[in-house]
């Protein structure tokens, strides 16, 4: 593993040289070194910017596969570092993404924040997917629902904000209560406020004003939320999970529940439908995840993740091919496995501490999956899948896992 002493600092250069440009120096490390081997028994490296719980998983489900995996992670000792070289270094370092691209023989992502133009230079360069065009459309809430209306998915009502004024005027057209949410880089309830009344509107403001650009939600009845999450080959075939409904507490995902319950022929096609436009649409290749309300008058979408997403975690114990080993597969050009539901299955994120392994493993139907990460309050630590018989038998299992979660929660 490269370490913090020999890898590239982020943003820093020896003051007697001049940084090249990115895709100078990108092709100059072309260049200077050949593309590293794969061991006899490898069908290939993969190149992962992020080395967190996503791309920790990945490489889990990849590795039996024969892949060999890297990793670009600007944080020391992350999730990942036990499953191959990690270089410690920004996103955007173009030295560490030359060496990247160099050792890999594809490149994908593990979440969407990372730098667009690095995603536009490691795609110049070599096999690179999902295609930067999805990232971009992902890390700007306006252009996402632009992007969904322009393929007929209905989304919530909303207006771009940037100044107070457009404040007042948008909750004026929208109406309260409404939700107040930075453009870009929020993610499990962060970067955003619930406006309820005009009491509330300066205090998010304040909090939000100078993190702007700003999109203002009106707010959507809905029923439950529901993720499609389906997978797109590079020659274009497609496979789609089952609709997984999730539970949210203070925005962050607290359980999935798979194969949703209650889905009607009619809105698994209109979600499906919706994914087939949006994957062809982005010529997209890999994971993708939608997040829906579902309402009364059908879907509305509210955000995507073009990357394999927290409440597909289910389908590692709970699918014939879960949606990591997918990834994998789709982004390296090999067959697609089956989406298919072994049978229902519920998730529960770990957040901010880890209970008694010992104990929980007892409880039967429970298969742990925990991320190597320290403890901090709401921090995703790890999952449990509970699996049974019947939908009956999961849910009597995960109660007794709730209960353990609420004995930790309280020490």
């Amino acid at each position: 593993m490269t370490s913090a002493t020999n890898a590239p600092s982020p943003g820093k250069k020896e003051a007697s040289q001049e940084a090249p440009a990115p895709r100078e120096a990108m092709a100059a490390h072309e260049a200077a070194a050949p593309h590293e081997k794969a061991a006899p028994h490898s069908v290939g490296t993969v190149g992962i910017l992020g080395g967190g719980q996503l791309g920790r998983m990945m490489a889990l489900a990849g590795r039996p596969l024969g892949f060999r995996f890297h990793f670009l992670e600007p944080s020391p000792n992350p999730p990942a570092t036990e499953l191959g070289p990690v270089i410690q270094a920004a996103y955007d370092d173009p030295d560490a993404l030359g060496g990247l691209a160099r050792s890999s023989d594809v490149v994908t992502y593990e979440f969407e924040n990372v730098s667009l133009e690095a995603a536009r230079i490691l795609s110049d360069v070599g096999p690179f997917h999902p295609a930067p065009a999805a990232l971009a459309m992902a890390q700007d809430r306006l252009d996402e629902k632009a992007g969904f209306q322009s393929l007929g998915i209905p989304v919530a009502p909303h207006a771009p904000v940037e100044t107070r004024q457009q404040l007042h005027d948008a909750l004026e057209a929208l109406g309260y209560p409404a939700v107040l949410k930075t453009r870009r880089m929020g993610y499990d309830g962060k970067g955003q406020a619930v406006l309820n009344s005009q009491e509330e509107v300066e205090s998010a403001w304040e909090k939000l004003g100078p993190r702007g650009p700003l999109i203002l939600e009106g707010f959507v009845s809905f029923q439950r939320e529901l993720s499609q999450i389906a997978v797109r080959g590079r020659k274009g075939e497609v496979a789609f999970y089952p609709l997984t409904e999730n539970i949210h507490r203070e925005g962050i995902l607290v359980e999935s529940i798979a194969p949703a319950p209650r889905v009607s022929s009619e809105l698994r096609d209109e979600a499906r439908g919706f994914l087939r436009d949006l994957l062809s649409h982005l010529e997209y290749v890999g994971v993708l995840a939608v997040e829906f309300f579902e309402t009364s008058q059908g879907l509305v979408a509210n955000e995507m993740a073009p990357r394999v997403h927290n409440s597909g975690h289910w389908t590692q114990d709970g699918a014939e091919c879960s949606q990591f080993e997918n990834h994998v597969r789709a982004v390296a050009g090999l067959p697609l496995g089956s989406t298919e539901a072994r049978g229902p299955i519920r998730m529960l994120n770990l957040l901010g501490e880890v209970p008694e392994v010992r104990r929980m493993l007892r409880l039967p139907g429970v298969h742990l999956h925990l991320y190597e990460k320290s403890p901090r309050p709401g921090r995703k630590l790890g999952h449990v899948n509970v699996t049974g018989a019947s939908s009956e038998q999961v849910d009597e299992r995960a109660a007794e896992v709730r209960e353990l979660l609420m004995e930790g929660a309280a020490r």
